[in-house]
């Protein structure tokens, strides 16, 4: 018998919310996010894949606009700890990436400030380039083209 997701649940309820909402829960849950354990992040991670793709994709879209908008505008530490936590989820399970719209998670992230998507891309470069090769060509796999030029690897 798996557990409830109940992370996932939430980002179901924060996605249908307006954004003068969204925002502010958004930001204190992710506060709460990098207080917790690395196990405790890593379930919480793999809720939100597990619940991303169930999301109608304009809500989705909004939801995950306001979240790339507050990780751009965090500390560069707490970044890394949100990007590193889903970058080695999805190593370990490349098939979670392959239910989203990947194209249209770029486009929501080409809409951000041109400082905004340096600063968040700047992170993922950081950590996918630390990455062992195996894990790089496990990602690689389900990345696309226009993402990896993007984030420039």
């Amino acid at each position: 018998m798996s557990e409830p997701n109940y992370a996932g649940n939430i980002i179901v309820n924060l996605a249908s919310l307006p954004d003068f909402l969204r925002k502010p829960i958004l930001k204190k849950r992710m506060e709460e996010f990098f207080t917790m354990s690395l196990p405790e992040r890593q379930v919480i991670i793999n809720n939100a894949l597990e619940a991303g793709p169930t999301i109608p994709f304009p809500n989705f879209s909004k939801l995950f606009a306001t979240w790339l908008d507050i990780l751009a505008t965090i500390s560069e530490e707490k970044r890394n700890m949100m990007f590193s936590t889903y970058i080695s989820e999805i190593t370990k399970n490349p098939q979670k990436l392959v239910s989203f719209n990947l194209d249209g998670i770029l486009e929501i992230f080409l809409s951000l400030e041109k400082s905004k998507q340096d600063a968040i891309s700047g992170t993922i470069r950081s950590i996918v380039l630390s990455l062992p090769e195996e894990d790089k060509k496990r990602l690689f796999l389900v990345m696309p083209q226009s993402a990896k030029a993007r984030l420039g690897i």
